[in-house]
């Protein structure tokens, strides 16, 4: 029998070997690579999920805010009164933010009919014209008896209000400055400003009057209408 050279076995043994195997190093390498790929993409998804969600209740609760930080009771009250007087009328804005109260019960006098014929009684010019209670004169009495000396805060001119004692007593008279007044806040309570009819506010302020400043013709308020809108 011939004897088989050593390359010869070598080559031979070379031929009858099968394919390699994967050790399980590799194999555990390899597994670890997708476990921490698949949990980065796990924690990314997870993020961006919690943030959109963030923003989206964030901005749920800021237009939620807004919605409560709006009063109903007083966007629904009339934002204007016109005051419809025998030489025309007289549209005035009320300051429904920084006098609520006042423009409140006005309101629920003007829907009572309250100023329905009420008369000017007291014109006086470069001052005031005033509707209401012809008993006393209010604040235009007491400007009037100090001199118009008054040198501090001022009334602009065209402002609505109402004397203050008189509101304290449950009465409720009416105030057109027709100047800028000194010195009417321990008196008087502005509660509107006049945005259309500073001409017959004037023309209110040029009638003749007797020593008293009362009208020698009457002029008074025919009616009192509310609008939301002018």
């Amino acid at each position: 029998m011939a004897r088989i050279k050593p390359q010869a076995l070598l080559q031979q043994s070379k031929r009858k070997k099968g394919p390699s195997r994967i050790s399980a190093t590799t194999i555990i390498f390899y597994s670890l690579i997708l476990v921490l790929f698949a949990f980065f993409l796990f924690t990314t998804y997870r993020h961006w999920s919690n943030r959109s969600r963030f923003r989206s209740e964030n901005q749920m609760s800021v237009s939620e805010g807004e919605s409560t930080s709006v009063d109903p009771r007083k966007s629904d009250l009339p934002g204007y009164a016109v005051l419809n007087t025998s030489k025309g009328s007289i549209i005035v804005e009320l300051h429904k933010e920084s006098t609520p109260e006042v423009v409140d019960e006005f309101i629920d006098l003007c829907q009572k009919g309250h100023f329905k014929g009420m008369l000017f009684h007291r014109v006086i010019k470069h001052f005031v014209i005033q509707a209401g209670d012809s008993e006393g004169a209010g604040p235009t009495e007491d400007w009037n008896l100090r001199g118009k000396q008054h040198t501090s805060v001022k009334h602009e001119a065209f402002m609505l209000g109402t004397s203050k004692g008189k509101h304290l007593n449950k009465r409720f008279d009416l105030l057109i400055t027709t100047a800028p007044i000194p010195d009417l806040n321990e008196k008087l309570i502005v509660f509107g400003q006049v945005v259309k009819g500073e001409d017959v506010v004037q023309e209110i302020e040029e009638v003749d009057t007797d020593e008293h400043y009362k009208p020698k013709v009457s002029i008074g308020i025919l009616d009192v209408s509310l609008t939301q809108k002018i």
